[in-house]
């Protein structure tokens, strides 16, 4: 019976992996329609988003099949809870990448001068859902904390770019409404980046959890 059980909670540990690795491509594929206006990648994450939610669905029933045809013990327990809480947040992180695509496909944003910064704060998410999903299937505990270091970066990047639309958008220099757009609709992205990351964290927060 224990057999069987750690072979389903090793599929439970491979589903969260790869639906990390959605989330992932997701984040990616938005922002690079994002940077160089290709509407092909802003569908490729669009489509990533419902395969996101499928997978959320799959692991969900998985995780009630091991609560409800196994015997899981109390640290088992706290295990499957935790993914059940992980792949809502990943789900929310997929639905965000989406929501970043979406607007990429009616405004183009390809010479926004905040795109650095944006890019940094996508390399960042990505880096941060990586090992957030590692730190959950190697039990480590360090590496989680890492994630939350990570998004302290992600905040300050925020703000950077929050700052500078802000700048740009009082200084008059700039007054058309196509410049005003752009600069709400990177705010806005800048915005769901940022969120993302404290997605993630949550998502550390039940790593540790499991932990205790």
């Amino acid at each position: 019976m224990r057999e069987k059980f750690e072979t389903q909670l090793k599929e439970l540990n491979d589903s969260l992996i790869f639906m990390g690795a959605q989330c992932e491509d997701c984040i990616t594929y938005a922002t690079q329609a994002l940077l160089t206006g290709t509407q092909s990648m802003a569908e490729k994450a669009i489509q990533l988003e419902k395969d996101i939610d499928q997978k959320e669905r799959e692991i969900q029933a998985l995780c009630m099949k091991l609560l409800l045809q196994q015997q899981p013990v109390a640290r088992d327990l706290r295990t499957i809870s935790a993914a059940l809480k992980m792949i809502t947040d990943m789900e929310r992180i997929g639905d965000q990448g989406s929501d970043i695509a979406e607007i990429v496909q009616h405004i183009d944003l390809t010479d926004s001068r905040n795109n650095v910064h944006i890019a940094e704060m996508a390399d960042a998410v990505i880096r941060m859902v990586t090992n957030a999903v590692t730190a959950f299937v190697r039990h480590d505990a360090e590496l989680a904390r890492k994630v939350e270091e990570e998004d302290d970066i992600v905040d300050e990047l925020f703000q950077t770019v929050k700052k500078e639309l802000l700048d740009m958008i009082c200084s008059g220099v700039e007054h058309s409404r196509f410049i005003g757009e752009q600069a709400l609709e990177t705010l806005m992205i800048a915005k769901y980046l940022e969120r993302i990351g404290d997605h993630t964290v949550n998502i550390t927060e039940w790593v540790l959890y499991t932990l205790e």
